[in-house]
């Protein structure tokens, strides 16, 4: 048996976790930092608007990855539905620019900021822990490489959906 070969079959028994952390990143990207430095305005913190929300991401995102150290769910079941779930962040974000009156204001998107960057830290942290541990251990570092591969593929596809923000005026 080829190496290849291992590793296409070692992605196939986590296809789950490699597709969550997928989902993830390509959600995070598509919205962290397009969104914020394109769509959001406000009068009070005038020019730092941007600058508070990708700090809160960011705080966020420190803090879900510190929540590992509270809890870790034992399957991934769980986990893998919640990334799907950050789909729902879209229309959430857009709510804040075409939605309703209230959705306008600075304290929803600092809320879903904080959200969006809690659960990416969070769910990520709990994937890359789980992984491994879902197959023998002569296939953990090869679950790593899947892991790491499909996290840097979210990046890449998130951040260039995130310029679809540009031409949502």
């Amino acid at each position: 048996m080829s190496i290849s070969s291992n590793f296409w079959e070692v992605v196939k028994k986590i296809r789950w976790l490699v597709t969550a952390v997928f989902v993830t990143y390509v959600v995070s990207l598509s919205i962290f930092p397009g969104y914020f430095s394109e769509n959001v305005k406000s009068a009070y913190f005038k020019d730092w608007y941007p600058i508070i929300l990708i700090t809160t991401f960011n705080v966020g995102d420190f803090m879900g990855k510190c929540l590992t150290a509270i809890y870790v769910p034992k399957g991934s079941k769980g986990t893998v539905w919640s990334c799907m779930a950050r789909v729902l962040f879209y229309p959430l974000f857009v709510g804040c620019i075409h939605g309703p009156r209230w959705m306008h204001s600075e304290v929803p998107v600092i809320v879903l900021t904080l959200m969006l960057g809690v659960t990416n830290g969070y769910l990520t942290s709990v994937l890359m822990i789980l992984a491994p541990k879902s197959v023998p251990f002569e296939e953990a570092e090869v679950v790593g490489i899947a892991m790491e591969t499909s996290l840097v593929i979210g990046l890449v596809v998130g951040s260039a959906l995130g310029w679809l923000w540009n031409f949502d005026h």
